[in-house]
């Protein structure tokens, strides 16, 4: 198991820097009137990628760690920081691989760069704001 949160924390540092990157980005050359290069194409899908084998590390990290094994719903949801590992963190992460995959969907269906760079910014900037706010950051430092 520590194995698999070691893989887990190291991989979040990945998918943070590959997410904000593609967002300023994307936020960038829409601003900016730019043109959508492969670049663009490239980082994005690698987000895509990062994001979601990140999600499929914390599903299996969620399961080894058997939250509801020894504690009922009930208890999980009274204590604060159980909680929010077992719920709030997960839910929050779905929210934001389902917001990176919709807007690398929609901005594929786009034929021009202002749209493109619009689809981007406006789903991976929250996508960025929900990750951000939702990572443990007493774990992290």
């Amino acid at each position: 198991m520590s194995t698999i949160q070691f893989i887990h924390s190291g991989w979040a540092y990945v998918v943070l820097l590959a997410l904000v990157l593609a967002t300023f980005k994307a936020l960038f050359k829409f601003f900016g009137n730019k043109e959508f290069a492969p670049s663009d194409f490239r980082i994005s899908l690698f987000t895509l990628i990062a994001m979601h084998t990140q999600f499929l590390i914390g599903i299996v990290l969620w399961f080894s760690k058997g939250y509801f094994d020894e504690m009922s719903v009930g208890e999980v949801m009274k204590n604060d920081a159980v909680r929010k590992l077992a719920v709030e963190h997960p839910i929050t992460m779905l929210i934001a691989a389902i917001l990176v995959t919709i807007g690398y969907s929609k901005h594929k269906k786009k034929l021009v760069s202002k749209p493109k760079f619009k689809m981007l910014s406006i789903f991976y900037t929250i996508s960025l704001i929900l990750v951000l706010y939702m990572i443990p950051w007493k774990q992290w430092f």
